[in-house]
């Protein structure tokens, strides 16, 4: 552990000269912060340690009323499959804006799930690099935004055998209950 807080303290360290020098070229942006970005990231990774669910309590969790699950895949990726029930605000429109919209209350229970969460279904879900997965990213910003109640779905599951309903939009749209991973 106090390896992990000296790296990332020299990391910091590091980023903070660059900046400086970037300040410096004229390179220097207000509105890109790494050192900050790692900063809220050591904090969410601390977080995060004990707010990863197994697939059961997962399911569970999702019963509890005003839940709200959210998937941050491409509308696209959402649309195709999903959890049912859940809601899609793709990554790249995760603003203030758009949180408040979908997730007014920041006391609100959010359930998070991604691409490395199912295999056997690459269309709809696309495996990512374990570094890069979706629910990383996406749980960090959460939390930069100020949200606390986040949940994360931890284990690889087969799209086959998963308990967990995936639906289209279409049958949702239809009203249509499908259990497509039957």
């Amino acid at each position: 552990m106090r390896k992990r807080i000296l790296f990332v303290t020299v990391v910091i360290a590091a980023f903070a000269v660059v900046a400086s020098a970037q300040r410096a070229s004229g390179l220097y942006n207000p509105s890109i912060d790494m050192e900050g970005f790692l900063k809220v990231s050591k904090a969410a990774a601390e977080h995060r340690s004990s707010r990863r669910l197994t697939e059961e309590q997962f399911i569970a969790a999702s019963r509890e009323p005003g839940v709200v699950i959210l998937d941050a895949r491409s509308s696209e990726k959402f649309n195709e499959l999903h959890i049912a029930g859940a809601v899609n605000l793709s990554f790249p429109d995760i603003t203030v804006e758009s949180l408040a919209k979908t997730l007014p209350d920041k006391t609100t229970k959010i359930l998070i799930y991604c691409n490395n969460n199912f295999q056997n279904e690459p269309s709809a879900f696309p495996a990512k690099v374990a570094p890069a997965s979706l629910n990383l990213s996406t749980y960090i910003s959460l939390y930069t935004y100020g949200y606390r109640n986040i949940y994360e779905l931890g284990p690889l599951l087969d799209r086959k055998t998963t308990k967990l309903t995936l639906v289209s939009s279409k049958d949702e749209a239809n009203g249509v209950a499908v259990r497509l991973n039957r």
